[in-house]
């Protein structure tokens, strides 16, 4: 078309929708594997033991696996972007963790924990279907911060006024009935600290003074949410559970970093959980014989009074070499009263060998960098810091107990997500995993042209 002697182009047709492929499929049939390998370890743990296959695990199977379907079920209606490989991973750690309990249970028929763990994970699924069915938008939640934190305190303060267990008041023991109150809390101080962070990121990173390289906030942007961090620790540390408080610390350093692109709050953080260690470990008794198991593991041995857990727990890995002993052949029950919990991983490098504790790993790394993934598809700050702390509870968690229990760092007591013994534990852990499958979903659902907005 000319006009006046101008050529006019015609005007570019609107590009076409692209549909993002919603990868059920590929989600089920991993759901799938990780139900058979679970049910075959479960089989190969009784036909070690005692010849036979176990009289359960057809009703194992079957309730793991109708867990599992349920969840999926859930995540196809509610969730159909969300990342495929969050739940079969949550399954696979979920099954191999009772398959290890009750390989254990087998070594101390008085105290059987895999049955109660089976109970836990249900409670565990039925709240990640809770969530994910319940919470639409995983934005709601920024609205609830100061409720969250109000929560988090009051349930790591409730410990205080109840009996210390192995020297630390972290349980909540009513008639024979027990949960761990922390492990709530760290999942709500992540939707605090994200909330905050999100709402003063520019006043953080761009305002206050700067010191050598770093650039401080004003007080009264950081005050309050340096006040809620250093109440909670503080309560942590007259609970002497050190290791939630270790978890809290880098959890905080972590999204302060992410929230201001400021490279020297990693420089600090790392410097004051130095000081900070250094100090507990010298002046808590607690702490303080822990630090020194670590440091002379085989002080017993050489005292004549036997191996303590630690050191029976570098016998362990060093009995597995690459291959392992085989699922129900090792002898990490002689570990005590904490093999199926803080020490349970100790069991699975005896008896998977190096190999099958790199796999364990693997699958740990997986499913956070899925939601560092998540986190870094979306556009809104809140969501971003959100999947970033929670990826980094597991993180953080797997490295403090993953060290403890080979001697890279001080125990801390921490349990270990989905292998270990504790109902508070599995719980949480899924509902980690719910919300890291909501805010996949929103993160790939904001880039397809077909998805609802």
């Amino acid at each position: 078309m000319t006009n006046a002697g101008t050529t006019v182009a015609p005007a570019d047709a609107p590009a076409p929708a692209v549909r993002l492929p919603r990868r059920r499929g590929i989600e089920l049939a991993l759901i799938v594997l990780a139900v058979l390998l679970s049910v075959y370890g479960y089989c190969d743990v009784g036909l070690a033991k005692n010849g036979t296959v176990p009289p359960g695990a057809a009703g194992y199977g079957a309730g793991l696996g109708v867990l599992a379907l349920l969840a999926h079920c859930a995540v196809r209606i509610r969730a159909p972007y969300a990342d495929p490989l969050l739940l079969p991973i949550g399954v696979l750690l979920n099954g191999l963790g009772l398959v290890l309990i009750y390989r254990l249970d087998l070594e101390t028929p008085g105290a059987r924990a895999a049955p109660a763990q089976l109970v836990w994970s249900t409670v565990g699924v039925a709240l990640f279907i809770v969530i994910v069915l319940a919470l639409r938008d995983h934005r709601v939640l920024q609205r609830y911060a100061y409720v969250c934190v109000a929560a988090a305190l009051v349930l790591l303060t409730l410990p205080i006024f109840f009996p210390a267990v192995n020297g630390a008041r972290i349980w909540i023991r009513i008639a024979g009935f027990s949960i761990q109150p922390g492990e709530f809390a760290k999942v709500l101080l992540a939707v605090f600290f994200a909330a905050y962070l999100a709402a003063n990121r520019n006043a953080l990173a761009y305002a206050g003074r700067r010191i050598w390289r770093l650039q401080l906030p004003t007080g009264r942007v950081l005050g309050p949410i340096v006040a809620i961090w250093l109440i909670s620790v503080g309560v942590l540390i007259l609970e002497r559970d050190l290791g939630t408080s270790l978890l809290f610390f880098g959890l905080f350093v972590v999204l302060l970093y992410v929230a201001t692109g400021r490279t020297g709050w990693i420089a600090v953080g790392l410097l004051l959980a130095s000081l900070g260690a250094v100090a507990v470990g010298w002046l808590e008794p607690h702490v303080h014989s822990r630090v020194e198991d670590w440091l002379h593991p085989f002080a017993s041995i050489e005292a004549g009074q036997g191996p303590n857990q630690l050191a029976q727990s570098l016998f362990s890995f060093a009995a597995g070499g690459i291959l392992g002993t085989g699922l129900g052949l090792g002898h990490s029950i002689l570990i005590g009263f904490a093999a199926k919990s803080d020490f349970i991983l100790a069991t699975a490098g005896e008896e998977l060998g190096l190999a099958g504790l790199s796999a364990i790993f693997l699958l740990y790394g997986l499913l956070v960098e899925r939601g560092y993934r998540a986190g870094l598809s979306l556009r809104d700050p809140f969501g971003r810091l959100l999947a970033v702390g929670l990826a980094s509870i597991v993180a953080l968690q797997v490295f403090v107990i993953a060290g403890g229990v080979t001697g890279l760092i001080p125990l801390t007591g921490m349990a270990m997500p989905f292998l270990a013994q504790g109902g508070s534990s599995v719980v949480t852990n899924w509902a980690i995993v719910a919300l890291l499958i909501r805010v996949s979903d929103s993160a790939r659902s904001q880039y397809d042209g077909e998805a609802a907005p």
